[in-house]
């Protein structure tokens, strides 16, 4: 067996337990460019949230709440019972310490995060949202694992060094978050306990069999030199930390405890991966008699009560403006509720950031329901995912712009989720021209319409056509224009009757806009 083949084949199983969860590679490499300063102390907290979240029972379009409640009223939060942080947008009751968080400028949400094309299938979404790729594209990197590819050049050989002692990237868990798969290998190492960290035991040593099986069991060496050597400087980081309050006993909350507590040992990782799941809501998604009460309300319980914690711990340890912490899901769940109080597999739903360095914003606009709303419609998306993460990149970690369209897609376009904090230099990003009117006339329409805008700038515009389930149908421009008002033609009358979604972005404005085919 190839040495690749052996670590594909082992990364799954046997190989994160052997090595402590370190999935390396002698593989060497070339890099091109680097990216920041390698001392840089930002850290990036990502919170996977398997099994594909409600958005909308998460964030409540208040002024959808009719035509909601026509279509899941066996699991519609009362309106009353929502927390506002808009006049028209709520938050699901078990998410008070968020909204307490926003009030203190500490969250940002993002409305209605997708990519063209939803793939509903768990497996093959989270193999999307992980790598940063297309719907049809298949890449076996991560996102983060193209990035620290080209910041450190050349691992996994020559680390760790004297300059770069400690991991890049840890999963708590038992197995490396793909998001950080680089060509080689993963940045990333996995562990659950910081202080259980069992040294593995290396052969005796001796000459290695100048053949095939020799060069394996050097590389076998190799890797578990590494492996210790990375676990005696998390279990000091481990050991020399603190947690300045208590967390609550769930398997999220742990695990970011263990975060701070590594932060606050002095770990120099950069990214840190933690899971929490439960989401694939079909059943049982509310409580039957009480939508307040059920399975999605105790996730968001625990998945708002673990953020909430681990801010307050950073901030009492002096480190919150070091730390940004993001959630993500593979997809959404349908507008239609299920006969079951659940709901079932979607598009597009809502991305929140935490930290004392993010913009408290609410960024997007409510989603336009039809008065007819189909048995397979799904929240339309707003935002392409990786603008979420290539916004994060720049802002977080420095990335020119060029860059990121090469490490993620050519239409990337920057999110303002950081606020300049700590020394952070932002991009320009000027709110006042997002404030345009777009409309579509005549909608409904029976064949023909026009999408009238206005810019006061040259804007590279795309203009697309999506049906409810979040199929991109056509392509109705895509240019660079040049300041005034604009008219674009949209012809509909290829198309069966029924209701459809126009998205709009250009470089400082997305929207996402119903139109009917009468």
């Amino acid at each position: 067996m190839k040495r690749r083949s052996f670590l594909q084949s082992a990364s799954s199983a046997s190989l994160p337990v052997l090595l402590n969860g370190f999935g390396v590679s002698t593989i060497a490499k070339s890099s091109l460019f680097n990216f920041i300063d390698p001392d840089s102390d930002r850290v990036l907290v990502l919170i996977q949230c398997n099994g594909g979240y409600d958005g909308l029972a998460m964030l409540h379009p208040l002024d959808q709440y009719s035509k909601l409640s026509d279509v899941r009223s066996n699991i519609l939060i009362p309106e009353n019972q929502t927390i506002k942080i808009k006049d028209d947008l709520g938050l699901h009751p078990s998410m008070e310490g968020l909204a307490n968080l926003y009030k203190e400028e500490k969250a940002h949400f993002i409305q209605a995060v997708g990519y063209p094309n939803q793939n509903r299938s768990h497996f093959r979404s989270k193999d999307i949202w992980t790598s940063g790729s297309a719907a049809d594209e298949y890449l076996t990197t991560g996102w983060l694992g193209r990035y620290l590819d080209q910041e450190f050049p050349g691992f996994p050989e020559g680390y760790p060094n004297e300059t770069h002692t400690d991991p890049f990237a840890i999963t708590i868990g038992s197995a490396v978050s793909t998001t950080c798969q680089g060509i080689a290998s993963n940045f990333s190492m996995a562990i659950n306990d910081p202080f259980n960290l069992i040294p593995l035991t290396v052969s005796a040593g001796g000459e290695v069999p100048n053949n095939y099986y020799g060069e394996q069991l050097a590389f076998l060496r190799d890797a578990i030199l590494k492996s210790n050597e990375y676990s005696e400087v998390i279990t000091s980081a481990a050991e020399k930390g603190t947690n300045t309050i208590e967390y609550a006993n769930s398997r999220l909350a742990n695990q970011l405890k263990n975060v701070a507590l590594l932060i606050a040992g002095g770990l120099k990782t950069k990214i840190f991966v933690v899971n929490i799941g439960g989401f694939d809501t079909h059943a049982n998604q509310t409580g039957g008699g009480d939508a307040t009460e059920g399975q999605m309300s105790s996730l968001l319980l625990e998945l708002t009560d673990a953020l909430v914690t681990f801010q307050t711990d950073l901030k009492n340890l002096g480190l919150d403006e070091r730390v940004i912490t993001m959630n993500f899901t593979e997809f959404g769940r349908r507008i239609q509720s299920n006969g079951s109080f659940g709901t079932d597999h979607g598009s597009a739903a809502p991305l929140i950031v935490v930290g004392s360095c993010v913009n408290p914003s609410v960024l997007g606009t409510n989603i336009q329901l039809p008065d007819e709303i189909g048995r397979q419609a799904a929240v339309p998306m707003q935002y392409d995912f990786r603008s979420v993460y290539g916004s994060i990149l720049m802002d977080w970690f420095e990335v020119p712009e060029d860059q990121v369209r090469s490490l993620l897609f050519d239409e990337f376009r920057y999110l303002p989720i950081v606020q300049k904090c700590n020394n952070i230099s932002t991009a320009t990003y000027d709110q006042e021209l997002e404030k345009f009117d777009l409309s579509i006339f005549p909608n409904p329409t029976s064949g023909n319409s026009t999408i009238n805008f206005d810019l006061s700038q040259s804007s590279r515009i795309k203009i697309s056509l999506f049906d409810t389930i979040g199929s991109e149908l056509e392509v109705v421009t895509n240019k660079t224009v040049e300041p005034g008002h604009h008219q674009i033609r949209m012809d509909l009358s290829y198309l069966p009757s029924g209701h459809y979604y126009v998205r709009f972005i250009s470089d400082h404005f997305q929207k996402t806009m119903l139109v009917t085919r009468i």
